[in-house]
């Protein structure tokens, strides 16, 4: 699947399969985005390789989460001290200025930067790896500082409330001024001169800003899209904030490289639709971790076959797919129960037509692939 001149990014996502019982492995409560709740399942976090050019999403690592004891006790014990922590108002005195560069890592993050590590063993030598894109989730200073560390730059999205500031320009020079922070953004009036972009669709305007910004929760300035779409008629407005850590980004490539994430979202439904991940019943940890990566293996596997097949049946997919090799192994089946083998005529005709039962797309008449 792998291309010379393309050009990749690493996405990661995590994904929530159902499960019911007591006894699989790793089974908790996790947050299902399908079920707007917390369901029983299993969770698994995927990195993907995503061709720019192409469009698509490869799966390369998975990583079973799991909730230990330990993870839940140190996240209750990290809200009962900051409820001790409370004080009045303003700045204890002898404070110091925190290094926000140095975070503690959350388990999930130091999961995502043992997977880069290990990725980065295989691919490094011949698949250049610049930006790690991540959904609204990782949008903190933890991810970035965590992306930093693997030596890739995060594109990932902000809150849409998040308080940005424009950086501070001192009109003294003479002044040496320690202040950092200027105006406070104000979204429903964004200055014009961060305006890159603008236009119109069916009433719909939608206005481009890019800028470099600044958020107190962040160690170092942010590269910043705002995508602000405008209703003509009855003039009401939304916005999404997308940033990276590489400010020399174009705004186009964040937005582009943004939406390339979703294409992940395609292998997870096709592992559970068409190869088993929703479906498998294992319940040993060895066993699970079998079955959850043969499952995206077979996403990557059917994506290498779908295109030699697509040759000949352009509107082919994966049931289409399924159904050419079913039939083609049942007519194989058949053949050995025979005393002896058909004309090549008619064995033709057979193939074709035992291939083509259960199909979307009608099948075409040239050669396929076997």
């Amino acid at each position: 699947l792998f291309r010379v001149n393309e050009i990749y990014l690493l996405a990661g996502d995590e994904v929530v399969v159902s499960k019911s019982g007591k006894q699989t492995y790793g089974l908790d409560r996790f947050f299902s985005s399908l079920a707007s709740q917390p369901i029983s399942g299993l969770s698994f976090f995927v990195l993907s390789l995503v061709s720019v050019e192409r469009g698509q999403s490869f799966p390369i690592q998975i990583e079973q989460v799991i909730k230990s004891d330990t993870e839940i006790n140190s996240t209750w014990a990290i809200k009962t001290v900051k409820a001790q922590e409370k004080r009045g108002r303003g700045r204890p005195k002898g404070s110091q200025n925190k290094n926000k560069t140095e975070v503690i890592l959350t388990s999930e993050l130091l999961l995502i930067k043992k997977m880069i590590h290990s990725l980065f063993k295989l691919v490094a030598n011949f698949i250049p790896l610049t930006y790690l894109v991540l959904d609204g989730h990782f949008g903190n200073n933890n991810a970035l500082q965590m992306a930093r560390q693997v030596n890739l730059h995060i594109i990932s999205k902000l809150r849409h409330d998040s308080a940005l500031y424009i950086p501070y320009e001192n009109p003294d020079s003479n002044s040496r001024s320690r202040r950092k922070y200027g105006d406070k953004l104000d979204y429903r009036n964004l200055p014009d001169k961060y305006l890159c972009q603008s236009t119109i669709n069916k009433d719909i305007q939608t206005d481009v800003y890019q800028a470099t910004f600044l958020h107190k929760e962040f160690a170092q300035a942010l590269n910043v899209v705002i995508l602000v779409k405008i209703n003509l008629k009855t003039n009401t407005r939304s916005h999404v904030i997308l940033f990276s850590s590489d400010r020399k980004l174009s705004f186009d490539k964040i937005i582009d490289y943004y939406k390339l994430r979703f294409q992940i979202e395609f292998n997870f439904r096709d592992a559970k639709q068409f190869w088993g991940l929703e479906d498998f019943r294992n319940l040993s940890k060895t066993a699970v971790t079998n079955a959850a990566n043969l499952a995206f293996f077979m996403v990557n596997l059917s994506h290498h076959i779908l295109a030699d097949f697509r040759l000949f049946n352009p509107e082919s997919g994966i049931i289409d797919l399924k159904a050419h090799y079913r039939g083609f192994r049942y007519v194989r089946e058949i053949l050995k129960m025979l005393p002896e083998i058909p004309e090549p005529i008619l064995l033709t005709q057979i193939f074709a037509k035992l291939t083509s039962l259960g199909r979307i797309h009608t099948a075409s008449t040239g050669v396929e692939p076997s």
